[in-house]
């Protein structure tokens, strides 16, 4: 097996999206790991890769948008909202704390795979240049892409 380079982590309390998400990226080779509470994200040990966190906005244990503030500066993947009760106070909210994307429920999967690109991206770029913020970055495809610290330089 070849060692996960990047990894994408989704906290949703639907199982259908979560099996869905789950076998979207295992099909094109990207490792995921999925999760139905906020509470299991945080028990779970994460290994030190580039990550991205889709996030859903009503979890059962907390809001994804209160976990996003409760994170704050610390260190977290950069993430990328999804939800089915998509309003635009929560979007600007969610961009404006930091968030990649926000997408409404149902997405489809080029608007999924493209906020997944940004937010590894911006993830990599952190974990390179020591930047929390890495900016809007959309010059990675996780389909074909292998990065290190050269690519990053160049």
């Amino acid at each position: 097996m070849i060692p996960a380079e990047y990894i994408v982590y989704v906290i949703d309390d639907d199982v259908r999206v979560c099996e869905a998400m789950r076998e979207l990226f295992a099909s094109l080779g990207l490792p995921s790991v999925t999760f139905g509470s906020v509470a299991e994200y945080v028990a779970y040990p994460k290994p030190d890769l580039p990550a991205c966190l889709i996030l859903d906005v009503e979890l059962p244990d907390i809001s994804g948008l209160d976990f996003q503030r409760q994170l704050g500066d610390a260190y977290h993947p950069p993430i990328v909202f999804v939800t089915g009760h998509a309003d635009i106070p929560s979007s600007v909210r969610a961009i404006k704390a930091g968030a990649v994307d926000f997408l409404a429920k149902p997405f489809s999967q080029p608007d999924l795979l493209a906020a997944v690109n940004a937010a590894i991206a911006r993830s990599i770029l952190r974990a390179f240049t020591g930047r929390a913020w890495a900016g809007n970055c959309r010059c990675f495809d996780l389909r074909h892409a292998r990065w290190s610290a050269r690519h990053v330089a160049e």
